[in-house]
């Protein structure tokens, strides 16, 4: 008996450790923004791409001040974590046309810098 109980609690452990994985974690997301992101974007400001403050809940190619693909600009969604693990993911693929050229082919990277995308408003960082 004692060695079932054992198994359940490395079980619940492993499954909950699975799960905050699979969520993200904005820490790591912030330093792959900066090794990966940062040369192109930043939270507040555009530059080779545009501002990331506010990213979610915002729709696709409506930040003021930054020239967009016609392609993104017609896209008309909302972004959200679905979309944006699709566009990071193959930024060509979701929108052809678009002109980011970089993809981030883990799925753990990605949740990483959505769950850190996610802490970004118009007023942190």
């Amino acid at each position: 008996m004692n060695s079932r109980i054992h198994l359940l609690i490395l079980t619940v452990c492993l499954v909950v450790q699975q799960a905050a994985q699979a969520a993200g974690d904005p820490q790591l997301g912030r330093i792959l923004y900066q090794a990966r992101c940062a040369s192109c974007h930043s939270a507040q400001f555009n530059g080779v791409g545009p501002a990331h403050a506010g990213v979610f809940g915002r729709k696709a190619a409506s930040v003021d001040g930054y020239v967009y693909s016609t392609a993104l600009t017609k896209a008309g969604f909302v972004w959200n974590e679905k979309l944006l693990d699709a566009w990071l993911r193959n930024p060509e693929k979701l929108v052809p046309g678009q002109k980011m050229g970089v993809s981030v082919p883990t799925a753990q990277e990605r949740a990483d810098l959505i769950a850190y995308l996610k802490t970004i408003t118009s007023t942190s960082h």
